[in-house]
């Protein structure tokens, strides 16, 4: 079972957000999931992005492979700092 963590759209029409989850990469986007991780909101100002450090690198280090889109998220939070940290312990 191939899975990713990415994100699953929700709000309304013209007012997005997204909550970043795992899921199973056979499964629709909006679909079944297995854990949400963290919220983005990007409409907010300035953006809003949640990501709970401990499961995300829980993932990763299971085999969790994140969106493109993800992977930035996780950078820009440093969060595969802490993966990349928490692997060569």
């Amino acid at each position: 079972m191939a899975v990713k963590i990415r994100l699953k759209r929700m709000g309304s029409k013209k007012k997005p957000f997204y909550r970043i989850v795992v899921a199973d990469s056979r499964s629709p986007r909006d679909g079944r999931f297995i854990e949400e991780i963290g919220l983005y909101n990007p409409v907010s100002q300035p953006k809003e992005i949640r990501i709970d450090d401990e499961k995300a690198i829980k993932w990763l280090g299971n085999g969790a492979k994140p969106t493109d889109t993800v992977y930035v998220l996780f950078k820009e939070n440093g969060v595969l700092e802490k993966y990349e940290e928490a692997k060569n312990k």
